[in-house]
């Protein structure tokens, strides 16, 4: 499952960190420049281009739910 979203500033990428930590499976975000970073990983989702939307990457719908809402809430 993938969504897109638009990620803003530094406390959304510690949102998303911290939602993914939480979550069993596994959590992809993708960039626009093709870049693929471990979401429980602040280092890797530092060396993501937030320029444009990324696509978060995830096999669960509540997980990848979960995830989502981190960016959004903010």
């Amino acid at each position: 499952m993938v969504r897109q979203v638009k990620v803003s500033n530094f406390s959304e990428v510690q949102g998303i960190v911290s939602a993914a930590a939480k979550c069993y499976n596994d959590v992809g975000v993708h960039d626009m420049k093709g870049s693929i970073a471990d979401a429980k990983s602040i280092l890797g989702m530092m060396s993501l281009d937030y320029s444009h939307p990324v696509k978060i990457v995830c096999e669960d719908e509540r997980d990848l739910d979960r995830v989502v809402r981190a960016v959004t809430r903010q």
